[in-house]
């Protein structure tokens, strides 16, 4: 299995995505949390398994919840570099600057 990695900017991305959901509904941001960890857990096992979106850029979808985790590899240190998971819906998704 590979290692994580994070850009310091996930961590902000997950906690504004997470009080946005808690907003919305009692526990909602915890399902959302585990959404996440699992679908982070899956690109670690085969990180090969998605596609190269843009540049060495690949997109993991989580299961329930409307994200996509902005991935790349670095086969050397057997590590994946996750860049940032953004709200789908945005025109800007694929073209996250980090």
């Amino acid at each position: 299995m590979y290692k994580a990695l994070y850009f310091e900017e996930v961590f902000t991305d997950v906690q504004k995505a997470k009080e946005w959901y808690k907003e919305q509904q009692a526990d909602l941001e915890i399902r959302f949390a585990i959404c996440i960890e699992e679908a982070i857990m899956k690109i670690l096992a085969m990180p090969t398994a998605y596609n190269v979106r843009h540049k060495n850029v690949r997109i993991a979808h989580p299961k329930t919840f409307p994200y996509n985790i902005h991935f790349y590899i670095d086969e050397k240190t057997k590590t994946v570099v996750i860049i940032g998971i953004v709200f789908n819906k945005r025109k800007d998704a694929l073209k996250l600057k980090r």
